[in-house]
């Protein structure tokens, strides 16, 4: 049986049975992503974990999550849809699913996990910090980094992982990410009360003057700002992502993954004929007279069609919110509109970002243009494959609510590109301490 039969297969039995209990069937992440070979990587807490594309993705490069924070009613409720389970702390650590808290991080006492986690990993709320949002930046309430620094204090863990929107590089908010940056290379030297940032700054840069510092309290940082279309998911989507090894590590030379994607191989796929081909389309006539670029060894970026070409449409008339019988939240969704600041996705590039909706009116993010000109709104299904999340991942709440868990989500593909590198890097290590 193929993995898309097994997929169905699922979806028919969890539909079935769930009809029959009259409820929602509980899952188990494996039963959700697969239970193929996964090769172990150590350990990890995820914070504000979101509808699960980041720690879905740490889960696939091998770690085993001893703790998963998410305040969002929603975002759990989808957590356990999934497999997750409400963490008891009576209980052994080891168990089925991922063990979640739902509630604030600030309530959350971490301590327990000290020396047992090999990795903190989240994507810090990015509302103070989004092109699209208000910029409040560090005045923000919502400004969690200091919950992600307090963590990293009391678990001491080998690696951390974070992921934001590229809004933190704009030069308004430079010197506090700079600071950021630095408060993660020395985490033990804890911002006092009373202090204010600028001054918890000069002191965290002298302190990382000294040489003869702990390497056991010392993190060495690397951030990067990646486009997810650069490592094959269906879309534009620039984020930043920081990445810091504890320095007795001695991994100061690390690197992030290079970019397996391009702009370039996708415009020599389409004039060579090879995309259109593949998807049983014709040759467009305009670019039988473009020459490629030279060929520099990545492949060509995904596409929207790529991304969701094998989905039927979604059911007629729209206006009638059909559900697939056959996929989950393949639903259609009427009134997709144009005008100027709101076009549709081209089915034959990389989607635009995918938006929370919380960010003022979108741009379009979420209609397409069919090949007959027409428009529509994608389905929620369609949004999923674009963030490369699984077919059997299911999403709680209507339709808004699961777009914007989507909207907040890493895109799982470029997660895991991450979380393999870190995972790479970390398991000597983790080997010498379980050995």
């Amino acid at each position: 049986m193929s993995g898309h039969q097994s997929a169905l297969a699922f979806r028919r039995c969890a539909r079935w049975l769930s009809a029959v209990r009259g409820t929602v069937l509980p899952v188990t992440i494996e039963a959700v992503v697969g239970a193929g070979p996964r090769r172990e990587a150590g350990t990890s807490i995820e914070l504000f974990t979101g509808g699960g594309g980041l720690a879905l993705a740490m889960h696939r490069a091998g770690f085993g999550h001893l703790l998963a924070v998410e305040i969002d009613r929603r975002a759990c409720a989808t957590l356990r849809m999934n497999g997750a389970r409400n963490h008891d702390e009576h209980e052994a650590r080891q168990g089925e699913g991922w063990p979640l808290v739902e509630g604030d991080i600030r309530a959350v006492d971490f301590t327990p996990w000290a020396g047992e986690a090999d990795v903190v990993a989240g994507g810090v709320p990015c509302q103070p910090w989004s092109l699209g949002g208000v910029h409040r930046g560090y005045d923000d309430r919502r400004n969690l980094w200091p919950e992600l620094f307090r963590c990293v204090r009391e678990i001491r863990p080998r690696a951390i992982v974070a992921e934001n929107v590229k809004g933190l590089l704009r030069p308004s908010f430079r010197a506090y990410y700079e600071y950021i940056l630095r408060e993660l290379a020395a985490p033990f030297e804890e911002q006092v009360v009373g202090e204010d940032w600028p001054d918890h700054d000069r002191r965290l840069a002298k302190a990382l003057g000294d040489r003869h510092a702990d390497p056991e309290h010392r993190y060495d940082v690397r951030f990067m700002l990646v486009n997810a279309a650069d490592y094959g998911v269906p879309q534009i989507r620039f984020r930043v992502f920081v990445v810091a090894f504890r320095r007795d590590l001695g991994l100061v030379n690390w690197r992030f993954p290079a970019p397996t994607h391009s702009e370039a191989a996708l415009w020599r796929d389409q004039a060579s004929g090879r995309y259109w081909m593949r998807h049983g389309l014709p040759r467009h006539p305009a670019e039988e007279q473009f020459q490629p670029p030279i060929p520099d060894g990545t492949l060509p970026w995904r596409t929207l069609r790529d991304a969701i070409g094998d989905l039927p449409e979604p059911l007629e008339p729209l206006e009638a919110k059909l559900e697939h019988p056959e996929w989950f939240h393949h639903m259609g969704w009427p009134s997709a509109r144009e005008y100027p600041g709101h076009t549709p996705n081209d089915l034959d590039r990389p989607t635009k970002t995918v938006k929370a909706g919380v960010h003022g009116v979108p741009g379009g993010e979420t209609v397409l243009r069919r090949d007959d000109g027409s428009i529509r709104y994608m389905t929620v299904r369609e949004v999923a494959r674009v963030m490369t999340f699984p077919d059997s991942w299911r999403l709680a709440g209507p339709r808004g609510e699961q777009m914007r868990q989507l909207g907040n989500a890493v895109p799982v593909l470029l997660g895991q590109v991450m979380a393999d590198a870190v995972a790479d890097a970390l398991r000597p290590a983790v080997k010498v301490a379980a050995g």
